[in-house]
C-alpha cells in the first residue's frame, strides 16, 4: 500500500518542473526503504511490532531481553520465564515480565534492573549462559542471577554497563576468569560472584573502583594476590569515595603477603580463610573498624598484633591453623565474642584479659604456666561459655579443679603437663589426658603429675 501511494503521488506532479525532479527523488528513496523493510524484516523489528500496542520499550532493550530468553532456561520445576511471552500481543515486558524493571528516558522505556531467577530461596534457578547482549543495556543499574546452574564465562561486554552498581551471580557454575573489562564499572558498589568455578587473577582495576563497598569472590579457584584497594580520598578537590567495607575471598588459591595497600582501613568484614597466604599479619593491626576477621587456614607467621584485641566492635577473631608465633599480648579485657588462636606456635603464659571472650580456642599451641583465676570466675558465671586449652604445656590449672561450672559450659584442658580435673570434658578423639613427662621436660617443666593414662 505504501509503495502504490508513493508512485501515485509522483505521477500527479506536472512534468518538467523542478518540484517534479525533487519529488521523484524523494519517492524513489521512499520506495527503496519500503521495499527493504518489506523484504528484510529483522527479529528486533518484528518484536517491536508485536509489542508496540502496549509497550514503548526501546528496540535495543527488547532485543536484549529476547537474547536472555534464548540463552537461559528454567531448571526442571522452575517457572521464572513463564511470564516472558514474546508471542502474545499487547504485552508490556516492563510490566509483565518477571524480574524486569524499567524507567522512562526520552520517551522510551529503558531496562534499569534485571533480576533473573526466582527470588525465593530453595526454588529451582536457571540454566544456560549469560548472553553477551547483556552489555547493551546502557541504563542497567542492577543485574542479579539467582542460584542455579548458569555456566560459561562472564561476557566481556558487561564492561560497557557504565551505570551498573550491582552485579550478583553467586552459587552457579560460571567458568573462566573475571574479565579485565569489568574494571571500567566505576559505579559498581556490589560485586558478588561466590560459589562458582572462576579461575585466574582478580583484575587489578577492581581496587580502583570509587564506589565499591561489597566484594564477595569466595569459593572459586582464583589465584594470584589481592589487588591494591584505594583508601578513602582525602583530597578536597574531589569528593570522597565510598569505602570498601566487606571483602570475602575465602576458599580460593590466593597467595602473597598482606600489605597495607591491599587492605583499606574502611574494612568491617574481612575473610581470607583457606587460601595460601604467607608472611606477617601486621597489616590487619590498623583495621580498627573490623567487626569480623578470619585469616584461618593459611600460612601466616610472626606475632599477632596486640591492637587486634582492643578493636571496639570486633566480634570474631579467627586466626587458627596458621604458623603464628610469639607471645599473645593483650592490654585490656577483650570484648570479642569468639577468639580462635588454635593450631599455631604461640608461646608464653595465657593472658587473663582473654577471659572476656565468650568462646575461646587456645588449644594446640605452646602455652605454659597457670590458668588465670579470671578464667575460672568467667566459667562459673557462664560469661566464658567455651574454653579449649588442650594440647599445650600448662602446668597448673589453678582453681579449675574445685570450680562449680554450669553443665552448659564447655571446658577442655587435656594433654597438658598436669592431669586434668573432672570438669574437663573433651571430645573422645583427644586420646591421652596428659603429656608424657619427657615432653614436658623438654621445655623445662617438671611436674610429678605428668604422665598419661
Amino acid at each position: 500500500m505504501g509503495i502504490t501511494r508513493a508512485a501515485a503521488a509522483a505521477a500527479a506532479v506536472a512534468p518538467g518542473s523542478w518540484e517534479l525532479q525533487q519529488h521523484r527523488r524523494h519517492s524513489l528513496r521512499l520506495m527503496v526503504v519500503l521495499i527493504i523493510l518489506t523484504l528484510i524484516r529483522s527479529p528486533l523489528l518484528e518484536a517491536q511490532d508485536t509489542l508496540q500496542l502496549a509497550s514503548n520499550l526501546h528496540p535495543t532493550d527488547l532485543g536484549v531481553l529476547r537474547a536472555v530468553k534464548n540463552a537461559m532456561t528454567d531448571l526442571p520445576g522452575g517457572t521464572f520465564f513463564s511470564s516472558w511471552d514474546f508471542s502474545a500481543t499487547g504485552i508490556d515486558p516492563c510490566q509483565m515480565f518477571a524480574g524486569v524493571v524499567c524507567i522512562n528516558i526520552q520517551g522510551f522505556s529503558r531496562v534499569t534492573l534485571l533480576s533473573l531467577g526466582p527470588e525465593e530461596a530453595g526454588l529451582p534457578g536457571l540454566n544456560g549462559t549469560l548472553p553477551p547482549e547483556l552489555g547493551y543495556l546502557p541504563f542497567l543499574t542492577q543485574l542479579s542471577i539467582s542460584p542455579g546452574a548458569v555456566s560459561g564465562p562472564i561476557p566481556r561486554s558487561l564492561g560497557r554497563l557504565r551505570n551498573l552498581n550491582l552485579f550478583s551471580c553467586s552459587q552457579n557454575l560460571l567458568t573462566g576468569s573475571i574479565p579485565q573489562s569489568l574494571a571500567g564499572l566505576q559505579k559498581l558498589q556490589v560485586l558478588q560472584l561466590s560459589n562458582n568455578k572462576l579461575a585466574g587473577a582478580i583484575p587489578s582495576g577492581i581496587g580502583s573502583w570509587p564506589s565499591l563497598e561489597f566484594l564477595v569472590l569466595s569459593d572459586n579457584r582464583l589465584t594470584g594476590t589481592i589487588p591494591m584497594f584505594s583508601s578513602s580520598n582525602s583530597s578536597t578537590s574531589t569528593p570522597p569515595r565510598a569505602a570498601l567495607n566487606h571483602l570475602d575471598l575465602r576458599n580460593n588459591e590466593l597467595t602473597g603477603e598482606l600489605m597495607s595497600d591491599n587492605l583499606p582501613s574502611s574494612l568491617e568484614f574481612l575473610s581470607l580463610t583457606k587460601n595460601q597466604f604467607t608472611g606477617s599479619i601486621a597489616a590487619v593491626g590498623n583495621l580498627n573498624k573490623l567487626k569480623y576477621l578470619d585469616l584461618s587456614f593459611n600460612q601466616f607467621s610472626g606475632e599477632i598484633p596486640s591492637s587486634l584485641f582492643g578493636f571496639v566492635g570486633l566480634s570474631y577473631l579467627l586466626l587458627n591453623r596458621n604458623q603464628l608465633s610469639g607471645p599473645v599480648i593483650v592490654n585490656a579485657e577483650v570484648t570479642i565474642k569468639v577468639v580462635d588462636l588454635s593450631f599455631n606456635l604461640l608461646v608464653g603464659s595465657v593472658s587473663p584479659f582473654l577471659a572476656g571472650a565468650q568462646i575461646l580456642y587456645l588449644n594446640n599451641n605452646l602455652f605454659m604456666g597457670t590458668i588465670p583465676q579470671e578464667f575460672v570466675t568467667s566459667l562459673e558465671a557462664s560469661t566464658l561459655q567455651s574454653l579449649y586449652l588442650q594440647n599445650n604445656y600448662l602446668s597448673n590449672f589453678g582453681d579449675l579443679g574445685t570450680a562449680s561450672i554450669p553443665p552448659t559450659v564447655a571446658v577442655c584442658v587435656q594433654y597438658n603437663c598436669e592431669l586434668p580435673p573432672p570438669q574437663s570434658i573433651c571430645p573422645e578423639s583427644q586420646g591421652f589426658v596428659a603429656r608424657p613427662l619427657t615432653e614436658c621436660q623438654v621445655l623445662g617443666i617438671k611436674q610429678n603429675s605428668c604422665g598419661h593414662i
